[in-house]
């Protein structure tokens, strides 16, 4: 068997279908099959059961898909040795980042970056938590920009910076008196979220874990858009939490409803992370750098108390 092989059976373990996986490999799909099935005569063994639609993989299938992500990783390390070896820093690099930092990282460090690297090809995805890991396990990702810790034994994190949460509110509530706040002063019950599956969320739950919360809203809502969030709390409909970055773009008039916490503040760990394959090192190092050069003049908080992304049961 050769690793152009197992990259077509991996394309059809993504995919699921034969056509899509012969198009994503720039061959022809009887071409595709065929070397599929060289590798199932060879080893005397079915890898796909083709009579289900989509395509699954049998169980011998499964345990050679495994095998066969770890065979063609250390391939593509002799790539990179080759690469690091020579100084190149190029070729394509799929990076993801969550919603909730890809609005304002992304414009901070991007235009730097592609200047600096001219030959680097980065293709950027907008991914939540949950996507990123497993595009990350998959080889579909080479890294992702995420709140940490993950306590995933098979991704590695380097810390970018950390970055304080910033209550936004109105003036029609009490807590809009004081300068700085605590996180007693938050009541559960009017704070505004985001939709499930943003681990800015799931900070918050776990920020204000320790208050009871009931049921009293004359209404439920959760947006993707803190913007929305930002609209309703003007309407007196509750408050909400932002992430540092993303009021340095507010209004100044938005900006007088702003609420720091008193030190430690609560704040989310932001950090690059990727497989512990790595692969494509010195493109990683690379972003580090950038990333780690222009955040470091916007934000300049160092005491701060970490709230994990993990949603605590």
């Amino acid at each position: 068997m050769t690793i152009t092989q197992l990259k077509y059976v991996l394309a059809v373990a993504e995919h699921k279908n034969f056509t899509l996986a012969a198009e994503k490999c720039f061959v022809t799909q009887p071409t595709l099959s065929m070397q599929i099935q060289k590798i199932e005569e060879e080893l005397n063994i079915q890898i796909f059961d083709r009579t289900k639609k989509p395509i699954q993989l049998t169980d011998i299938g499964l345990k050679i898909v495994s095998q066969a992500k770890n065979i063609v990783n250390e391939a593509d390390r002799i790539q990179d040795i080759v690469e690091q070896q020579k100084g190149f820093i190029g070729g394509e690099f799929r990076l993801g980042i969550i919603p909730t930092i890809m609005p304002t990282l992304l414009p901070m460090f991007l235009n730097n970056f592609i200047k600096k690297y001219p030959k680097v090809k980065l293709i950027i995805e907008e991914l939540n938590t949950e996507e990123i890991i497993i595009k990350l396990k998959n080889g579909n990702l080479d890294a992702a920009i995420a709140a940490t810790p993950l306590e995933d034994e098979k991704i590695k994190e380097i810390v970018l910076y950390f970055e304080p949460f910033v209550a936004y509110i109105p003036e029609n509530n009490a807590v809009f008196q004081k300068k700085e706040i605590e996180i007693e002063d938050l009541n559960i019950n009017e704070i505004l979220l985001l939709q499930d599956g943003h681990c800015f969320r799931d900070g918050i739950l776990n920020l204000c874990k320790n208050r009871n919360e009931t049921d009293l809203k004359p209404f439920q809502i959760e947006s993707g858009s803190f913007e929305t969030l930002i609209k309703l709390a003007d309407e007196g409909l509750g408050t909400t939490l932002l992430p540092y970055l993303h009021t340095l773009d507010l209004k100044d008039s938005d900006k007088l409803k702003l609420r720091h916490f008193k030190e430690p503040k609560p704040a989310r760990e932001v950090s690059l992370i990727y497989p512990k394959s790595e692969l494509k090192i010195q493109i990683i190092d690379a972003l580090r750098n950038t990333i780690s050069g222009v955040v470091k003049g916007a934000i300049v908080f160092q005491n701060v108390q970490i709230v994990s992304p993990l949603l605590k049961k």
